[in-house]
């Protein structure tokens, strides 16, 4: 039974891949959102790499152009400017929380890279946690196991 459950989960995958994971999609915009804006200031380097460490991911890489994904995370900024706009964004977060630990965890440690720019402040500390809470990661854990490079 497992093996024909893992060859139904990989065909699966591959095929949001094509059509576009527009819940993984969301996730990782609102993520790297909440903690661009965590520290009251957007830097073009925190918006780049956003860009950069979404597209990296090979399912949203392959449903999404470069248009896309900018005009997604320009909306995910807009809506983290305010509380209920980063309300928002944790619960586009959190719509991937069951999903598996890998997909979580590459959405947990874009936002990180998001944070790091200058080192990650309290304002952006608090933003990860919440962000590793939506996501049910420990981030601290996962700062310390995939520490800055």
């Amino acid at each position: 039974m497992g093996l024909l459950h893992d060859a139904v989960e990989r065909f699966r995958t591959t095929l949001k891949a094509y059509a576009g994971d527009e819940t993984l999609m969301q996730a990782a915009v609102s993520a790297c959102a909440n903690v661009a804006v965590a520290d009251g200031e957007l830097m073009t380097e925190e918006f780049e790499t956003a860009l950069a460490g979404i597209r990296a991911n090979p399912i949203i890489e392959k449903g999404y152009d470069s248009l896309m994904l900018e005009h997604a995370l320009y909306e995910g900024l807009g809506r983290a400017r305010t509380r209920a706009g980063r309300a928002e964004n944790l619960v586009r977060i959190g719509a991937i929380a069951e999903r598996p630990e890998e997909q979580r965890r590459n959405v947990f440690l874009i936002a990180a890279d998001v944070a790091d720019h200058e080192g990650i402040g309290r304002e952006e500390h608090a933003a990860l946690a919440e962000v590793g809470a939506a996501l049910r990661l420990n981030g601290d854990a996962l700062l310390r196991r995939f520490p800055e490079v």
